[in-house]
Parts: C-alpha cells; sequence; structure tokens
C-alpha cells in the first residue's frame, strides 16, 4: 500500500480550532440525538411491557419517515438566501425545536394500554425528527464548504468525529442511570428525566455551530442559482421547486461515487446499530444472567472503554487518511471493528463478566472511521459533481447521507426486534432464557455487523477520487469560476 502524493494545506484553507471545535458541537449533539433515541427505547420493553416486535417498529419507521424528510430539508437549505446564510438560521432553529420535542416525547403516563404507547410514541417520534432534521441537514452540509482542501476536510472531519464520539462514551451509560433507583423510583421516571437533561444539552450545544461558523460557499451557489432554473419549466414557484428538487435528487442519486459511500454507510450503520441494541441483552441475559442493574453498569463500562479509545481511534485515522489515502484508511479500520465484533464471540463470557470490555477499542474503529472518513470523501464528490453540473448541493448529498444513515438506524432497529422474537426471548423468563436464544443472541449479535463491515468494504473497493483527482477538481473548478470566498457574516 503505497502513501498518497501529499500535498501542503495553503494558509487560507485551513480552519481555526475554534471553529472546528464548534462546529463539533454540532457533531456531539447529532450522535447524542441519535444514541438516545435508539438506546432509551428498551425501556418500551423492560418499563412498559411492550412487545419487541412493536418496539422495533417505533424505531424503524418515524427513522424512515425522517430519512425521507433529509432531502427535502437538504434541498430547501441548498435553495435558501438570507443575510444569515443558507445553513445557520435552520441549524439554530432547529436545535431548539429538536430539544423541546425531545424532552416531551419521553414524558409518558403510566397506566395505559400498550396501544396507547405506540401511539403516543409514533406520533411523538415523528414530530421530534421534523426537528431533528431541520437540524442536522443544514449542519452536515455546512461541514462540505468550511474548506475546499482535501486534507483540512478530513482534519475538520476528525475533528467533528472525535468530540461526537464523546456522546457514545456517555450514551451507554442511559440504561444505568434510568435504572438506578438512587437517581430515579424505575425505569419510566428516569427516562422521562434523563430526557430533560439531555434537551438542556442539546439546546445549549446545538446552536453553538450557527452563532460562531461563516459559509464559505454561499456567494458561488448564489452565482450558480440561475443556472438551476430551466425556462421550459412553466407553472408557478411550487411546481418550479418540485421540478428542481427531483431533478437534483435524480442527478445526486446518478453519481456513482456517492453510491458507493451511500452504501458503505448504511451498511456499517446498521451493523453497529444491530450490536448497540443486541450488546445489552447479550450482556445482561448471558454475561449476568439476567441481573439488569448488574449488567446495564457492564455494559456502560464497555461503552466508555469505546469511548475513550474513540479519541485515539479518530485521530489515527484522520493521520492515516492523509497518508494513505482515504479509501485505503477506510478498508484498515473497518477491518480492525471487524476483529473486534468476531472476539466478543470469546469475551462475552458469564465466567469473567469484565473481559466485556476488551473489543470495545476495536469496536470504535467502526464508527471513527465512518465518520471521519465518509464526510470527507463526500465532500470531494461535490467538487466533482459541481465541475460536471455546475451546482452546489452540498445540502441534497448530506441528506441522501444521513438519509442513508437513518435507513441503516430504522433497518436495524426493526431487525433488532424480530431478531429478538426469532430467538426465543421473553422478558419474564429473566435470567432463565433457553440456551437455544441465548446461542441467537450471541450469533446475530456478533455475526450480522461482521458480514455487514465485509460488504461496506467491497462497495468502497472501487471509490475513484484519489487525492491526485481531487486537486486536479478543484483546479478546474477555480479555473472556471474562481475561489469560493466567505461571503456570509458570522
Amino acid at each position: 500500500m503505497n502513501a498518497a502524493p501529499h500535498t501542503t494545506t495553503a494558509p487560507e484553507d485551513r480552519i481555526s480550532i475554534g471553529q472546528r471545535v464548534a462546529y463539533g458541537t454540532g457533531a456531539f449533539v447529532n450522535n447524542l440525538l441519535g444514541a438516545a433515541s435508539g438506546g432509551m427505547m428498551i425501556v418500551l420493553n423492560l418499563g412498559f411491557g411492550m412487545n419487541p416486535a412493536l418496539v422495533g417498529l417505533l424505531g424503524a419507521i418515524p427513522r424512515f419517515t425522517d430519512a425521507l424528510t433529509d432531502p427535502i430539508m437538504g434541498f430547501i437549505s441548498d435553495g435558501t438566501r438570507s443575510r444569515w446564510g443558507r445553513r445557520r438560521p435552520y441549524i439554530f432553529v432547529g436545535a431548539l425545536l429538536t430539544a423541546v420535542l425531545f424532552a416531551l416525547l419521553w414524558q409518558l403516563p403510566r397506566g395505559h394500554s400498550e396501544m396507547f404507547y405506540f401511539w403516543y410514541f409514533m406520533v411523538g417520534s415523528i414530530l421530534f425528527y421534523i426537528g431533528y432534521t431541520m437540524f442536522a441537514t443544514p449542519w452536515v452540509a455546512l461541514g462540505y464548504e468550511l474548506t475546499p482542501d482535501y486534507h483540512e476536510r478530513t482534519r475538520l472531519m476528525g475533528t467533528q468525529n472525535f468530540i461526537g464520539q464523546t456522546a457514545f462514551m456517555v450514551s451507554p451509560w442511559f440504561l444505568w442511570i434510568m435504572t438506578y433507583k438512587g437517581f430515579f423510583r424505575d425505569q419510566i421516571a428516569g427516562a422521562a428525566g434523563l430526557a430533560i437533561i439531555l434537551a438542556v444539552v442539546v439546546a445549549g450545544l446545538g446552536i453553538l455551530p450557527a452563532l460562531v461558523l461563516r459559509e464559505r460557499m454561499a456567494g458561488v451557489a448564489a452565482a450558480e442559482a440561475s443556472e438551476r432554473r430551466d425556462p421550459a419549466v412553466k407553472g408557478g414557484a411550487l411546481r418550479r421547486n418540485v421540478v428542481e428538487f427531483l431533478r437534483g435528487f435524480r442527478i445526486t442519486m446518478s453519481s456513482g461515487p456517492f453510491l458507493k459511500l451511500s452504501a458503505a454507510t448504511f451498511l456499517l450503520f446498521n451493523g453497529f446499530m444491530l450490536i448497540a441494541s443486541f450488546q445489552s441483552y447479550v450482556i445482561i441475559y448471558y454475561v449476568c444472567g439476567g441481573d439488569q442493574e448488574m449488567g446495564a453498569r457492564y455494559a456502560g463500562l464497555a461503552g466508555t472503554v469505546g469511548g475513550f479509545a474513540n479519541f485515539a481511534v479518530v485521530a489515527f485515522v484522520a493521520w492515516l487518511g492523509t497518508r494513505i489515502g482515504k479509501r485505503h484508511a477506510f478498508f484498515v479500520s473497518t477491518s480492525v471493528a471487524m476483529v473486534g465484533y468476531a472476539l466478543k464471540w470469546v469475551c462475552y463470557n458469564p465466567e469473567i463478566p469484565w473481559l466485556v470490555v476488551l473489543p470495545a477499542p476495536l469496536l470504535a474503529f467502526s464508527l471513527g472511521g465512518l465518520f471521519t472518513l465518509v464526510p470527507s470523501m463526500i465532500a470531494d464528490v461535490v467538487d466533482a459533481d459541481e465541475l460536471q453540473t455546475h451546482q452546489r448541493r452540498e445540502g441534497m448529498f448530506g441528506s441522501i447521507f444521513w438519509f442513508m444513515v437513518k435507513l441503516g438506524m430504522s433497518a436495524a432497529l426493526a431487525g433488532g426486534g424480530y431478531m429478538l422474537n426469532a430467538s426465543g426471548f421473553d422478558v419474564a423468563l429473566g435470567g432463565n432464557q433457553s440456551t437455544h436464544t441465548i446461542t441467537m443472541l450471541r450469533l446475530f449479535d456478533a455475526g450480522v455487523p461482521v458480514l455487514c463491515s465485509a460488504l461496506a468494504i467491497w462497495a468502497v473497493a472501487t471509490f475513484p477520487i484519489t487525492e491526485a483527482r481531487a486537486y486536479e477538481v478543484r483546479s478546474e473548478l477555480e479555473r472556471r469560476r474562481g475561489r469560493a470566498g466567505e461571503v456570509t457574516g458570522g
């Protein structure tokens, strides 16, 4: 494996530490909400006794509808013209709205039927994800346009992922916090209280990217806006916008390099989220013999070890991407994660419970590599797309990228519920699950993410945009329309 030719980043293309941190707070909020909205749902099963299949649907359907709204939000932010820019107004309002809706979602009243909770949570989740989309999609798009430099993009995404991964260090303790009798009387009260705490954090940190960062490509997008108007399209503004949206979506989905990255994202995140739901069951009912508090403690410990490892992993992956290229770095990080998934079969051992922490540092390479390298690669795809189409569509690319993330999450949560049922798991049996059930849980927990990771490597194997090609594209763009400047206020 040869090192990629290394190009020095120009001073004007560098992003200050303060700006990187500000962008990174958005990653923390994004990951915190994703982890909390998935990890806290175990309360619906363990606290309210809801059928796992219904819990899976509650995870899948709202996320699927959320994924469908992402491209619409991306199109809206791409086309927005305001004194504050294309992205920042939505980030600010979206962060506040998301915080309020998340807190309300978990204030579940007691004493109602299973279907009451199902529909309460279904409607509440859909509303929550509308706010979430308003925040997350413009935030993702903003990251693609903060610098035009190939390596600085990797450094930026490394920094935001470094900060964002701290959410995964904290989130494994959510079950323990909700369960611990010293904090709350039961898991139901724990979920309600924890949701309020998280909402305050989301509101406070989520608005920072909107307040601190400046948009670099707004001027380019405005100059190219007239080219997006097809004079053959007749009718009012609504009809024109619909036509433009469908056209932009079609062009985005016709990008071969982007489709490869999207497929890899879906597979990796799907695999990770599957183990995020299964892991707690395996630890509680296999490693800890049905002791929920003990299992929550060990799950939290493993998550914390993985969270600390994430810091080193993200820094290493970002460095590796500048040395051997983003594609090769992706191969390395995903392969290491596969080893970690396989080790769970040996290390999740009721005779030696503390071994659950050993695979955690290796598992950190999965999302550490994914969210450091793939967004940086997508930013390169955006440039290549502009060269071909004369359009800047960071919002559309970013939204479809997160469409794949959320689709993977949706598939994992739906599949997780049905796999729990397929394993024969019965919450009423506690620690007396059958040998068949335990074996199936362990197989799903270790085997499915290994398969997903292998398929992700295959998808990225022919990604064509190398460092040399990225700089060729940039040079051609700047000869055609000049350098991008920071034209909106901070």
